[in-house]
């Protein structure tokens, strides 16, 4: 798509200021985010005539139609809003940091006269110590949980208290909020369990070692198990922390690998010498990229958000070095450098962060092929199994559920090639089936309703929960609404497939994947059928138990559900909430509030005085 005049003519008066700016198409969605030291030129780079471009930038410029720029302060205002619009837009064209989770980190509050020590997974610039990204988060509970009770070190977010809590009592804190302890003993506390963290522990463990024996003399054995259980947590922690040797600085080791257009990123994490872990993230829109792009693109999304920055981070290739550890070096306050080893031992260091990525890379590709197996794979086989005439690409599913027919519900849950697709899902309150249970007919109301509405997309294949019987009653509905689909059953006892116009049934074998997705589409249609059922049984109970108190009429129930939605809710709330409901008042209000808090026997009593005078 060639770009107007109008637009060309816009980036010819760019301004010559930092910013970001945004590449649109003809459809005003964002395909690129970048920034610009000199919005001008580099946004002039796109529309020039270029040889040497690289495809990727080709391909995006034939979609774009039209940029918009952001002018921000300086360099780093404008990577902090590319970051953030790239995450909340998501372009086609960008290379895109992506993890699944979040690492924890362990929290020190330093910066508090009686500091905490706990887990967060955010980093701010607050003052307080941050120690990892831990990759196991429940290795950083158990260190945690070691550190407050050995050390005695408080867990609780308030010191306004009156009295020691429970945590006192259980001698696994000294009650810094009631003074027991004074602000310098138990900063000495926290200060062995941050050299702890540090890898800083030999002193500690001899002083706690004369400490206990000292103990043990005279007699204070309370005391020397104190320090026991604390020499045991150094060791613990110890063992959480795998020990290299690269000289006690801290420092990232980012190692990239890349296959069949998928890239893995893992990131060592070195604090005093220690690895203290990794990160794992997949780059999208990463192919043919180079690997000193990928480096670009991670540094730019990474290390932001008040992300601890190592004083060096060791890479394979990088663009703009000195750019990049001159902006680095800024956001830290102390030098920065970026450091492309050729031997030695933060060699070795790239290359094992990049073979585990190359690991990763291949699990991740192995379980993307059991997934498409179990997906894409399973549709083909189980096309081939019933000998269907095309693939079951829409596959559609239906339950009931119902309590002795009882609010009697259905559901129908609509599979996509393979996968769930929930946008799609239905469910239905049987009208013409209740009190009385009936699947047979509450199947065939089912199937007239759904397959009678011509808007909806018609399927592929439909799947009855149920057997022989359930797929008979539905198919003369199925066919009269005009709907050709094959139509299945799956039966629950030995997992039958009765098919139309079979008279015997498919018995699959349990192993297949084919069944499996039988199965997983009839347990998802159950699912969604009991779910709705619950609810309205949830409704109809909490309609019974209000018919029995006074002042509460078909209005004043059908307001309360509506402000409350559940019972509980309504239980806890308290008189002026009750009495702001439209059409309470407060005499009805105290009656709901003062209900809900008698005995199990004086409501039995309201409940049979009330139907004793209903009778008279």
């Amino acid at each position: 798509m060639a770009l107007s005049e109008a637009v060309l003519d816009k980036v010819r008066n760019l301004t010559i200021q930092p910013g970001v700016y945004l590449w649109k198409n003809d459809r005003g969605q964002i395909i690129y985010v970048g920034k610009a030291v000199n919005l001008r030129n580099r946004v002039r780079s796109y529309v020039r005539h270029d040889a040497k471009r690289a495809p990727k930038v080709t391909a995006m410029m034939s979609h774009a139609a039209d940029v918009e720029t952001i002018v921000v302060a300086n360099e780093m205002e404008a990577l902090i809003l590319e970051n953030t619009l790239i995450k909340k837009h998501r372009p086609r064209y960008n290379i895109m940091l992506r993890d699944d989770k979040t690492y924890p980190y362990i929290k020190v509050t330093v910066q508090e006269d009686y500091p905490r020590v706990f887990m967060t997974r955010r980093v701010h610039r607050d003052g307080a110590r941050y120690f990892g990204p831990f990759a196991d988060a429940g290795a950083v509970h158990r260190v945690l949980k070691l550190i407050q009770r050995a050390f005695r070190i408080r867990s609780c977010r308030t010191m306004q208290a009156d009295r020691p809590c429970l945590q006192y009592h259980l001698h696994h804190c000294d009650a810094p909020c009631v003074h027991y302890i004074t602000k310098g003993e138990y900063g000495k506390l926290v200060e062995q369990a941050v050299d702890i963290l540090e890898g800083r522990d030999t002193g500690v463990v001899r002083r706690l070692q004369e400490q206990m024996e000292a103990a043990a003399e005279e007699m204070e054995f309370e005391k020397a198990a104190m320090y026991r259980d604390q020499i045991t947590a150094v060791k613990v922690i110890q063992e959480q922390q795998n020990i290299t040797t690269v000289g006690g600085g801290d420092m990232d080791v980012l190692g990239f690998a890349g296959d069949a257009g998928q890239t893995c990123v893992q990131i060592y994490t070195i604090r005093q010498g220690r690895l203290m872990g990794r990160e794992t993230f997949s780059l999208e829109n990463s192919a043919d990229e180079t690997a000193a792009a990928l480096t670009s693109a991670v540094l730019d999304q990474y290390y932001v958000d008040g992300v601890f920055v190592p004083k060096e981070i060791i890479v394979s290739a990088v663009e703009d070095k000195e750019d990049y550890e001159r902006r680095l070096t800024l956001q830290k306050g102390q030098n920065v450098a970026l450091v492309i080893p050729q031997r030695g031992i933060k060699k070795k260091l790239l290359t094992m962060a990049e073979d585990n990525a190359r690991v990763l890379l291949e699990q991740r590709r192995l379980q993307w092929q059991h997934d498409t197996d179990k997906t894409s794979g399973a549709v083909e086989a189980l096309a081939r199994v019933l000998d269907l005439p095309r693939l079951p690409e829409r596959m559609e599913c239906f339950d009931i559920s119902h309590t002795q027919g009882i609010e009697t519900v259905a559901s129908m849950v609509v599979f996509e090639h393979g996968r769930p697709a929930k946008q799609e899902y239905r469910r239905f309150k049987l009208k013409t089936v209740q009190g009385k249970p009936d699947d047979f007919k509450s199947m065939a109301e089912i199937m007239g309703r759904r397959y009678g509405e011509r808007d909806w997309p018609a399927p592929d294949l439909i799947v009855i929960d149920g057997g022989k019987g359930q797929l008979h009653a539905a198919l003369p509905i199925i066919r009269e609404a005009g709907c050709e689909a094959p139509v299945i059953s799956l039966a629950k006892r030995i997992e039958e497939v009765f098919v139309e116009g079979r008279s015997d049934s498919i018995i699959l074998s349990h192993h297949t994947p084919e069944l499996q997705l039988l199965q997983a589409i009839r347990d998802e249609a159950h699912r969604f059928a009991i779910t709705y059922h619950r609810s309205l049984r949830g409704k109809r109970n909490l309609v019974s138990i209000l018919d029995h108190i006074e002042g509460i009429g078909p209005k004043r129930r059908k307001a309360l559900w509506g402000a409350f939605k559940n019972l509980d809710a309504m239980k806890a709330a308290t008189v002026e909430e009750l009495a702001a409901v439209p059409g309470m008042t407060r005499q009805a209000a105290e009656n709901v509030y003062y209900f809900f808090r008698l005995g199990t026997d004086e409501k039995r009593k309201v409940v049979e005085n009330k139907a004793d005078l209903q009778n008279v």
